[in-house]
């Protein structure tokens, strides 16, 4: 039985995309992959980071429920904000350092 299949020539969004990103200038993903135990590292990294956001998290509204004064208020949430991004820029700089070596 002959194939009219009109998909044939067709790309995927995925391709779509890729393409969309290359004309932006942008690079396509890399194609090798990851060792498994690589993954589980990087797996277990963004556990801990989440783990410590949430902390963060919970602290934060700890301390700005404690604090009436909107001038330390602001100080309690610039504090939360600089903790948050060291906390990301961490695991951010872990991740990538352990892509590196793969």
């Amino acid at each position: 039985m002959p194939r009219d299949d009109k998909t044939i020539g067709m790309k995927s969004a995925y391709d779509l995309a890729l393409e969309r990103l290359e004309e932006q200038g942008i690079d396509k993903p890399r194609d090798e992959g990851l060792s498994p135990a690589a993954r589980e590292q990087i797996a277990e990294l963004r556990s801990q980071s989440e783990a410590k956001l949430a902390e963060l998290e919970i602290l934060f509204r700890d301390n700005l429920a404690k604090t009436p004064d909107p001038a330390a208020r602001a100080k309690v949430e610039e504090e939360y904000v600089e903790d948050r991004r060291r906390v990301e820029a961490r695991r951010d700089r872990d991740i990538e350092r352990l892509r590196s070596r793969s």
